[in-house]
């Protein structure tokens, strides 16, 4: 994840170079370190280095990364002629390499040409079964086919080796929740939880699944993730803070008054109702008798 002061460092250096002023190697170096998505610029700017002989040379053996860097990225553009040109260089320099091979593969993948995009991976894994790329272009090769089921079993057998991978556990669950697949949806936000507990999005989404799911047990659960939620936030949730009002409604029909623990949240649903009347005062003053409305039905207006 990209920090603050990463990303001011990242646009100063990159409004630098957009107008001439130099750092174009410092630039593409920052944008392979942070892992962001520049294609554009990068195939502007990665070009315009190597298309200059002197500048180039002055790299060294860093040219050899700056070829790959502006293949992958000129594939990202559907600059299908500029990447089969970067890649030619390469396949000259490093001829057995299975790097330069996944450059290939990518390339006739970019191309549309799925059934040998799907070989040449195939072919590449054997070599080396835990090359990570190669598995999540399998991934998104399925997608991009609208092989769903395909794109799930990838990323299963993928999980199975490289299990601390949190995005391919996040990209898992929101397939299944698009697919209604609810309970297995929760599992991955379970996992992510265990693997990243401070990290509200993965509270938030979990508590949603919950409250899809429906049922009394389902519904308390939800209630504590979304006051989790909340609470890693600062207060300063608006889903979570109605995510609060909505199974506190939920289960006050289930149960019909009778749950004790239910009578000693009431003070949190009120919160949270308070929060939100105060959030919208703020944010969205023009939206506030909306707010009160939805608050009145659920019996929570403050």
């Amino acid at each position: 994840m990209v920090t603050k002061t990463e990303e001011t460092e990242l646009i100063s250096l990159e409004n630098q170079v957009d107008n001439g002023g130099g750092g174009a190697w410092e630039y593409l170096c920052l944008v392979r370190k942070l892992k962001v998505r520049r294609s554009e610029k990068v195939v502007k700017h990665g070009l315009s280095i190597l298309n200059d002989a002197k500048k180039r040379s002055s790299l060294g053996p860093d040219d050899w990364t700056l070829y790959e860097q502006v293949a992958v990225a000129a594939m990202d553009c559907q600059s299908l002629g500029v990447a089969k040109d970067c890649i030619k260089v390469l396949q000259k320099r490093f001829p057995e390499s299975k790097r330069v091979g996944r450059l290939e593969a990518m390339l006739l993948e970019a191309k549309g040409s799925w059934q040998e995009a799907e070989e040449a991976y195939a072919s590449l894994l054997e070599d080396n079964s835990l090359d990570q790329v190669i598995h999540k272009r399998k991934v998104a090769l399925a997608k991009a086919q609208g092989n769903i089921s395909g794109a799930i079993e990838s990323l299963n057998k993928y999980l199975e080796i490289f299990m601390a991978d949190h995005e391919a556990w996040r990209e898992l669950a929101e397939i299944y929740v698009s697919l209604q697949m609810y309970k297995q949806a929760a599992f991955c936000y379970e996992e992510l939880i265990l693997s990243q507990p401070t990290i509200p999005l993965y509270h938030l989404a979990y508590a949603d699944v919950l409250y899809t799911l429906g049922g009394l047990e389902n519904l308390q659960n939800a209630k504590k993730y979304y006051a989790s939620a909340i609470d890693l936030t600062g207060g300063k949730n608006t889903r979570a803070l109605f995510g609060i009002c909505l199974c506190s409604s939920a289960i006050a029909q289930l149960t019909k008054g009778k749950n004790r623990e239910d009578k000693e949240g009431s003070q949190l649903q009120s919160l949270a109702a308070i929060a939100l009347e105060k959030d919208y005062k703020q944010r969205a003053p023009g939206n506030l008798p909306l707010l009160t409305s939805a608050l009145r039905s659920l019996t929570l207006s403050p």
